[in-house]
């Protein structure tokens, strides 16, 4: 599997030949396709060929592309991505209400855990020693709903009591929104891989969204995306290179050091275990920032 996300922000030809990306405009460049985990078309003047898209669906390789304000749109994958997916789809229809319910717990209780984490980076005692009573308290299913509550403190505590998540003119939000991107692009790709349906969810049950699973699974790493932002590293001309190096960020995975990017495909497939049934929910992997 590749470790390079690629993205193409100019004008040019995107075609493949002998088992490379070749890019060509004032210059020609080579990418081995084996090497290409991500491509981003940010550029609605990139010229792809049909060859090239379907030599990066055998490579497993998810396209993402942008809209004219730069911003993910949406992406390719691949059909086949795995070979006994329909055994696997039978098994995720079966999940049963309190299993789902028990690993929405999980995915919650390691979220709150990762926003206390960014409010201790930023000196904000208070509110960290509240965001974990809030973890203490999550309920199967979150029925008391600790992660709105938890999500509204931590926001206000970090940006202020004004900012809203769904102001796009708020610099930001444009930060957020690209970096939740890239986190739900690659945890989409491992549930793919792993032969289930990104539509079929545990907890978000929208019916026009193809990626409820993938928003359920990437709840607890949403903070890393939002440190970056708070650490006020992140300009308009840099920031989607910057949160790119997210994905190579050294986290803690089950008590081992790994990058972020390596540590998503133990993440899932734990969750895939204890939803089928074949680990005690202690097994499940959590992703943490490191001590």
């Amino acid at each position: 599997m590749g470790f390079r996300i690629v993205k193409i922000n100019s004008r040019c030809k995107l075609e493949t030949q002998l088992n490379y990306l070749v890019c060509r405009n004032e210059k020609e460049t080579r990418i081995l396709l084996d090497e290409i985990n991500l491509l981003i078309v940010e550029n609605q003047q990139v010229c792809i060929t049909n060859a090239l898209i379907s030599e990066l669906m055998n490579h497993k390789v998810r396209i993402m592309f942008c809209d004219s304000k730069h911003n993910p749109q949406g992406e390719i994958a691949p059909y086949d991505s795995c070979y006994d997916s329909y055994s696997k789809i039978k098994k995720q229809v079966s999940w049963t209400k309190e299993r789902n319910d028990d690993a929405w717990q999980i995915i919650v209780k390691q979220k709150i855990t990762n926003q206390a984490h960014v409010l201790l980076h930023v000196k904000m005692q208070d509110a960290y020693s509240s965001l974990n009573q809030y973890c203490n308290d999550v309920q199967s299913g979150d029925s008391t709903n600790r992660e709105g509550l938890a999500a509204k403190m931590y926001f206000a505590s970090l940006f202020g009591n004004t900012f809203d998540r769904r102001k796009d003119s708020d610099i930001r939000n444009v930060y957020l929104n690209f970096g939740y991107s890239l986190i739900l692009s690659l945890i989409n790709r491992e549930i793919a891989s792993y032969g289930y349906l990104t539509q079929v969810g545990i907890h978000h049950i929208g019916e026009t969204n193809p990626y409820n699973l993938g928003c359920d699974f990437m709840e607890p790493l949403r903070p890393f995306i939002d440190e970056m932002i708070v650490d006020g590293l992140l300009t308009e001309d840099n920031y989607k290179s910057m949160l790119m190096e997210v994905l190579g960020t050294s986290v803690s995975c089950d008590g081992k050091n790994m990058i972020l990017e390596n540590a998503l495909r133990y993440y899932v497939l734990s969750l895939f275990s204890f939803l089928n049934g074949d680990i005690p929910i202690l097994e499940i992997k959590n992703i943490s920032f490191l001590s």
